[in-house]
């Protein structure tokens, strides 16, 4: 006989939903032992609009190693800030 499972509760946000899912465990509301993978194909990353203030001679030369790369500068600058944190992540 397998273990009833509580039901999942109807959520008003998500930030509703990330703060329950953050204080109980799932396994008292999902059989994870017959889950299937599920596949995402459409979702994207939220993204958060900044504004960064950088010296123009640092920028101009930003925007020549977009150039050689054949990218756009505002994409070589989140890659090479998603290098440089990932290897800070690595050290603790």
């Amino acid at each position: 006989m397998q273990n009833k499972k509580k039901k999942i509760p109807k959520f008003k946000s998500e930030v509703e939903e990330q703060e329950f899912w953050a204080t109980y465990d799932s396994t008292e509301y999902v059989e994870w032992g017959t889950a299937g993978k599920a596949l995402f194909p459409d979702l994207k990353p939220t993204m958060k609009t900044i504004s960064l203030r950088l010296p123009e001679p640092m920028l101009n030369n930003l925007k020549v190693l977009a150039n050689e790369r054949d990218v756009p500068y505002q994409s070589l600058l989140k890659m090479f800030l998603k290098e440089r944190l990932d290897k800070e992540l690595q050290k603790t």
